[in-house]
């Protein structure tokens, strides 16, 4: 093994930076993971291949990416400590292996016609480093932007929001070169897995964190510390889950990521039914082409809504997510099924919020817990978008499969469904409105947690 790959390469002692190394490094960092576990996002292309050369079912070979979604939750939440004490590089490492060698083992499951290889491959160990690897930039961010943390975890989350974009069509590109009967897509899994590791390892080899004691020029803590709800303690992960304020805002990103995710998830046929029965009928290309604007209005959200954040603070921007949000849904009830351009409008809003809630929490998380491990707190955090991601879409197909059960059609399918997700965002609003600084007495005292960070390191 070379010496750049060794155990000691990967410490986090070893990535600690030059004074003269750019803060403005990290974020290109960051992407280099984000846009590559991004591609979860574009699975569906693999679906209608894997069903017609395997003899699967639309519910087996949804199973990889569903399988991926929880992992990405559990190693999320189970690992964010480990990526605190062990740093971004070995973190960022990690994700790229479990990341590319799950697609290589979908390639000889998929080859040798073994399915649960690919089950194996793709959502066990694949969905590891999707976990790992969302979480592994951010504290690292966070440290490296204390004057700005919302722009800058927006920049990287916005790569994950944005990573099917590129995704999807290359591998569908694969798909036609290669074939889509089992060679054609072990191959694409194959080149996925190869490409992406090398991808990956942009991120690993040029991430950094910052010296001991390191702040932007012109900044100071104990001014951004006025501004409310923002603190300059520190909480570790352990007590942040014994705080109120982790569990108000586990209930604000659940609200707001059902609301969202349950248009993103049901889309197409969604805007097809609202205008099956008027003047303007929704044609199956055109609804294609709106799933690819919900895309970049989640992408778009990500990295505007968060650098708000900046400006006006976090607690205000959620009460914009929430709040004009569940507005939004209000028209769509109401008044969505008068005009497509409308109904996009109110779509794309909703989908901007949803993606800009999942970046500017953890600069949420950085006000109110510190940055001491914060990566940690989000990854536990993020337990509420493995929630949501049953509620939302079960919402709304169960309501819409009953509704259609007693005959109903168009709007009226998805009218219940609705309503549902304003009081949902409702319950969140109210949550964001209790969220107050945390209690003194969770804090870490300065010794033990500077003796904690020096056996971290």
């Amino acid at each position: 093994m070379s010496a750049a790959l060794t155990p000691g390469f990967l410490d986090r002692s070893r990535s600690v930076a030059s004074p003269t190394w750019s803060r403005w490094l990290i974020p290109p960092a960051a992407l280099s993971v984000h846009l590559a576990i991004g591609q979860a996002y574009a699975w569906s292309v693999f679906k209608p291949p894997l069903e017609d050369s395997l003899g699967l079912t639309g519910t087996q070979s949804a199973i990889p990416f569903q399988l991926g979604i929880v992992m990405l939750g559990l190693s999320a939440a189970f690992g964010g400590t480990l990526v605190e004490r062990n740093g971004p590089r070995w973190a960022m490492f990690v994700s790229m292996s479990c990341f590319s060698s799950g697609f290589l083992i979908s390639a000889l499951g998929v080859s040798l016609q073994q399915y649960w290889m690919v089950v194996l491959g793709y959502g066990f160990i694949g969905g590891i480093g999707l976990g790992i690897g969302y979480i592994s930039p951010v504290s690292t961010l966070i440290k490296w932007f204390p004057d700005r943390p919302g722009m800058a975890t927006g920049i990287a989350i916005m790569g994950f929001g944005g990573g099917a974009l590129i995704a999807s069509p290359w591998s569908a590109q694969m798909l036609e070169s290669f074939g889509t009967n089992t060679a054609g897509i072990g191959k694409t899994f194959l080149v996925h897995g190869v490409v992406y590791a090398v991808f990956m390892s942009v991120g690993w080899l040029l991430v950094r964190v910052p010296p001991e004691g390191w702040r932007p020029a012109g900044w100071e803590p104990a001014k951004a510390a006025t501004k409310p709800l923002v603190t300059t303690a520190n909480v570790s992960a352990n007590s942040a889950i014994r705080t109120p304020q982790f569990w108000l805002l586990w209930v604000v990103l659940c609200c707001n990521v059902t609301a969202g995710i349950g248009i993103l998830e049901k889309a197409a046929p969604m805007i097809r039914d609202f205008f099956s029965q008027t003047d303007t009928p929704v044609a199956v290309g055109a609804a294609a082409g709106f799933v690819a604007v919900l895309s970049l209005a989640n992408m778009a959200g990500r990295f505007v809504w968060s650098s708000t954040s900046d400006i006006i603070g976090r607690k205000n921007m959620y009460r914009v997510y929430l709040g004009v949000g569940a507005l939004l849904y209000l028209l769509l009830a109401l008044a969505g099924h008068l005009a497509v351009p409308l109904f996009i409008i109110a779509a794309m809003g909703i989908l901007s919020f949803y993606g800009g809630g999942f970046a500017t929490v953890p600069a949420y998380l950085k006000d109110l817990f510190g940055t001491y491990q914060v990566g940690a707190i989000h990854g536990r955090l993020l337990t509420a978008w493995s929630a949501a991601g049953v509620l939302g879409p079960l919402i709304i197909n169960a309501i819409a499969d009953a509704q259609e059960a007693t005959g109903r059609t168009g709007p009226d399918l998805y009218t219940m469904s609705l309503y549902i997700m304003i009081g949902l965002l409702v319950v969140g609003f109210t949550a964001n409105e209790l969220v107050r600084p945390v209690n003194a007495r969770y804090h870490e005292p300065a010794p033990e947690r500077e003796a904690a960070e020096e056996g971290a390191r």
